[in-house]
């Protein structure tokens, strides 16, 4: 998935999505193309033992795992805006509302 917007200097950037996922690969490193800003790299689902606070106490579940990377241009993008980003990415997956 590529995602195209219009920055201040009214040169088209991209910001793209990548999925090696598909080839079961729990994560990786992806690699910006100029003029990309910025690319997410999403890795395979898995299902894995995770530590669960409950009221009762804390219990050991079986959860979905995911993988996030972020690579982009530190001329257009922050370390704090991409690490944001990342949270914000994560923070909605694990609270999806269907």
């Amino acid at each position: 998935m590529i995602l195209t917007a219009c920055v201040g200097s009214r040169r088209w950037r991209t910001f793209t999505i990548t999925n090696f996922g598909t080839f079961k690969s729990l994560f990786g490193t992806p690699v910006i193309n100029q003029p990309q800003v910025a690319i997410l790299g999403v890795g395979y689902i898995e299902k894995k033992p995770a530590v669960i606070e409950t009221p009762e106490g804390d219990v050991i579940a079986i959860r979905h795992k995911m993988y996030l990377s972020l690579s982009y241009d530190h001329r257009v993008v922050d370390g704090s805006l991409g690490g944001n980003f990342l949270y914000f990415i994560k923070d909605y997956l694990e609270n999806w509302k269907e």
